[in-house]
């Protein structure tokens, strides 16, 4: 296995293991009622960002040129499923809170940086010669 890719997973899984932690600490403190479990959160997320970096790695692989356009590409495709993610407590009568809807928009903002982080780093290495 490429030792790049490896890496992309396992820096994926290391990102969402602290951020649930801290997530997971700052609701405990704060007794925050979620209307959207944390752990169902965190599990699309980190579904989402294998995806991302894996059609982008695969991409990268085949076609070098077009990786940045396969990032934006499943970003897009994250977004929508994030919608979809959240339809359901919309359309119910037990309507989301807003401090509900930031549980999943921090950590969804924190972990689209982080793998446009990662696909930085994946096109433009530093040790080109």
């Amino acid at each position: 296995m490429n030792k790049k890719f490896r890496n992309t997973y396992l820096s994926i899984l290391l990102f969402s293991l602290v951020l649930f932690l801290v997530h997971w600490g700052i609701d405990s403190q704060f007794s925050i009622i979620t209307y959207y479990s944390i752990g169902g959160i965190y599990l699309f997320h980190v579904i989402s960002a294998f995806a991302v970096a894996g059609i982008t790695q695969l991409v990268y692989t085949n076609f070098k040129d077009y990786a940045g356009f396969a990032f934006m590409g499943t970003s897009l495709l994250k977004m929508l499923a994030a919608i979809l993610f959240l339809i359901p407590g919309f359309l119910s009568e037990d309507k989301p809170t807003f401090t509900n809807i930031l549980n999943f928009f921090i950590p969804y903002f924190l972990f689209l940086i982080f793998e446009a982080v990662q696909s930085i780093k994946l096109i433009n290495p530093k040790d080109q010669n």
